[in-house]
């Protein structure tokens, strides 16, 4: 448990996440420990009051949300981790902390559902809650990190990307990741997003901002409501002012998804069949498919790292240039649903490799599908 910010540390994926979000400047956590994302809220209760930050624990996740968003107003930088049922209890306060253009960032490390369901056990069955878990029309990021240097680097990013597009972010990763333990090399600045304070923000993401960019405690009159608002932020009723409330808070991050989307592509330039994964999964997806191209199964990999915006047109390039796809996820097809919806084309190959039950997807399970589908090419 160390503040280092260059050479190799070993840490949890938990313990990554948290460290991520003092190096981008997080000074404040609110939060409600719940299994398994408990450790960043345990790791930022030493850390932050070591920084000059502050560390509340809430009397639930609803009003852990509240206490987020009322920091990030107040010009925090801020920070809520939780899992399956607190995510589902934070859904009111997120829409709340989008329609005010509140930047914060929320991490959900997923465990097994519904209700109580698993909670010492991996999933993946949040993903579709990130995007559409709250009322109303609006868009989302959410970014899907793996690998230990990917979540400390994604982290950084999702703090940058809340300011930028006066959004919350949700960083959506799973028992797995959070709970395993590598070593790994810290990024340099330079390999990072920007780290900046709110003062820059104020002048560089103005555009993104419906309402005046303006904290409190500046002097300024600032009105905040989760009310459909005026561009000087008094409620209104006026169909057309809010309709064109609502299309700015879309356009503002669909408009930008090249600057926002970023995914990992392996071994596609000759592959007949595709295996397109999000999180843990790709590292079984990763294995089976060394294993099949050293059986001369033209096969590669599409991992998703930001999930939302998801990236329909990349998908839909990669299902026309290849024979068949495969998308292992520990869902029922919540991933699968997207690529079809994305592909437009009803003669693909699509083969779900689903697992639930709390445990990984392994790599024969994805090899044994990559021969399945090769043979009947």
């Amino acid at each position: 448990m160390s503040g280092n910010t260059n050479g190799r540390v070993f840490w949890a994926g938990n313990e990554i996440i948290a460290e991520a979000a003092l190096r981008a400047g997080c000074n404040f956590y609110g939060g409600y420990p719940i299994t398994p994302s408990s450790e960043i809220a345990a790791h930022l209760s030493l850390r932050l009051p070591q920084v000059g930050g502050a560390f509340i624990q809430m009397e639930d996740e609803i009003a852990a949300m509240g206490a987020v968003i009322g920091a990030a107003l107040g010009g925090a930088k801020a920070l809520t981790a939780t899992s399956g049922p607190g995510f589902s209890l934070k859904q009111e306060n997120i829409g709340y902390a989008v329609m005010s253009e509140t930047p914060c960032v929320i991490v959900n490390v997923q465990r097994g559902g519904p209700s109580t369901g698993l909670p010492t056990a991996p999933a993946q069955s949040d993903i579709m809650q990130a995007r559409w878990g709250t009322h109303g029309d609006h868009s989302i990021i959410c970014l899907t990190p793996l690998y230990p240097r990917e979540v400390y680097s994604e982290t950084v990013r999702a703090f940058h990307l809340s300011e930028m597009y006066r959004t919350p972010v949700i960083i959506m990763i799973d028992e797995i990741i959070g709970h395993t333990t590598e070593s790994f090399a810290v990024p340099s600045d330079s390999e990072l997003a920007p780290i900046q304070p709110r003062s820059w923000y104020e002048k560089h993401a103005a555009q993104n901002s419906w309402r005046p960019f303006h904290d409190f405690y500046q002097g300024k009159h600032i009105h905040i409501t989760g009310l459909s608002h005026t561009q000087k932020g008094f409620a209104t009723t006026q169909p057309e002012v809010v309709h064109a409330s609502l299309m700015h808070l879309v356009n503002k991050i669909e408009d930008d998804q090249p600057k926002i989307e970023l995914n990992e592509e392996y071994m596609l330039d000759d592959a007949e069949i595709a295996v397109v994964s999000f999180g843990s999964p790709g590292r079984a997806a990763r294995a089976a498919i060394d294993q099949a191209r050293k059986q001369g199964i033209k096969v590669g990999s599409f991992r998703l790292l930001t999930f939302w915006p998801f990236p329909t047109a990349r998908v839909r390039k990669l299902v026309d240039d290849v024979k068949a796809v495969i998308v292992p996820e520990m869902n029922m097809g919540m991933l699968r649903g997207e690529v079809e919806r994305a592909a437009m084309r009803r003669d693909v190959q699509l083969v779900g490799v689903n697992r639930m039950g709390g445990v990984p997807i392994e790599p024969q399970e994805i090899l044994d599908a990559i021969m399945e589908v090769k043979r009947g090419l």
